[in-house]
């Protein structure tokens, strides 16, 4: 029975022994377990953290990109606004340019001189076939420089007591009539209205004064030997004109 005992309490004492040695393994492993937790969080905070400062930073940069594409904004306006500028100012410059011409060409206008009967040689054409009505008057600018033809001319078939041969108005031209070196100017006239009755009168030249121009004269020589027949009451002169025209130099 005391043997018995004996081992029933070294069984016990050994059964002890293991509980206290399984008791202190268990121990040890929720130590590990619950000292591997913080490890864990700590790893994953650091991680987290580490994170955080990245998006922080591209955050930062997409901020500075935003900033910079306001400064890109600023200076495109800004450039829009110099261009705008600029192309006011180019068209202030380009108008003001356009006012000085247009002013130059009025001056150059208002400053030519009036052609002279010296400076200009006057000629006789008759026109059509006969009978003979129509003349046409010639004034070529032999001056060498630019002159200016006003009006209409004064002319003298028959002695200074028959007075000038008369305008007709619709002959005036709308502009100046400006003759450059070597051009002529041109006037239609009526010397009669050929009939057979009418009462007409033969000469061999005539007078052509500038009295718009500011006198002169010349002397026109006709362009045929028996002579030029003329009617005191039918007569008329046109204006002159550098090209004679369809209707306003018809009369």
């Amino acid at each position: 029975m005391r043997t018995y005992r004996n081992r029933t309490a070294v069984l016990v004492s050994a059964a002890t022994a293991a509980l206290a040695l399984s008791l202190t393994a268990c121990g040890g492993d929720d130590g590990g377990t619950k000292s591997a937790g913080p490890t864990d969080r700590t790893a994953s905070a650091a991680s987290s953290t580490s994170t955080t400062p990245v998006a922080q930073s591209g955050d930062k940069e997409q901020g500075g990109e935003t900033q910079s594409g306001g400064e890109g904004a600023a200076e495109q306006s800004g450039g829009k606004s110099q261009g705008q500028g600029a192309s006011q100012q180019g068209g202030g410059q380009g108008e003001s340019a356009q006012s000085g011409s247009d002013s130059g060409t009025k001056a150059t206008k208002a400053g030519t001189p009036l052609c002279t009967a010296k400076g200009l040689k006057i000629t006789a054409e008759r026109q059509d076939g006969p009978p003979y009505t129509h003349l046409t008057l010639s004034a070529k600018n032999t001056s060498g420089a630019s002159c200016e033809m006003k009006e209409y001319p004064h002319i003298h078939f028959l002695d200074n007591a028959r007075g000038i041969v008369p305008p007709v108005a619709k002959s005036k031209p709308a502009s100046p009539v400006i003759l450059e070196p070597g051009q002529s100017a041109y006037v239609a006239v009526r010397m009669s209205e050929g009939g057979r009755k009418e009462n007409t009168e033969t000469v061999k030249e005539f007078t052509v004064t500038l009295k718009a121009n500011g006198g002169g004269m010349a002397v026109v020589k006709s362009p045929v030997a028996e002579g030029l027949s003329v009617n005191p009451q039918k007569w008329a002169t046109g204006y002159w004109t550098t090209e004679l025209r369809n209707g306003a130099d018809e009369f």
